[in-house]
């Protein structure tokens, strides 16, 4: 089946194709539960909590005054940076092994600003290295 797939692909793929994988993102609250078609499933529970800083407290990860707070402490950077360069020496491996669509969750307690955050943190640093990625966050609105 890999052979047959390979040779297919090498016959027929698209020339402009650099990275023949759909990484999706997708945020969620841990308390909803983990997302079950995900592929690969990382905590941000570590990090300081906006939601218990009052003026962040509505606001969403999307809201740059949260992403300003999230980005503030060293180990949000640091975890950005070892992710971005763990899934960038995993994707080809999942490519060669024939994986078309990756799901990445990113979970936090709630759902709405850690785990948003880092997403679109990710889905960035991933497109920046040419991956064609979407991000989707499940419980923001929750």
């Amino acid at each position: 089946v890999h052979e047959l797939r390979q040779h297919i692909l090498q016959r027929f793929e698209r020339a402009d194709r650099r990275r023949p994988i759909l990484i999706s993102l997708t945020s969620f609250g841990y308390r909803f539960g983990v997302p079950p078609d995900s592929d690969l499933v990382f905590d941000v529970r570590f990090l300081p909590n906006p939601n218990f800083v009052p003026r962040l407290k509505a606001r969403s990860g999307k809201d740059p005054a949260v992403w300003r707070y999230i980005r503030s402490f060293r180990q949000s950077r640091e975890f950005i940076k070892r992710l971005t360069r763990l899934l960038v020496y995993l994707l080809p491996h999942y490519v060669r092994e024939g994986k078309s669509y990756l799901t990445i969750a990113v979970g936090c307690t709630g759902g709405r600003h850690r785990s948003v955050a880092i997403s679109e943190a990710i889905h960035r640093e991933l497109a920046r290295h040419g991956y064609e990625t979407k991000v989707a966050h499940r419980d923001l609105a929750k």
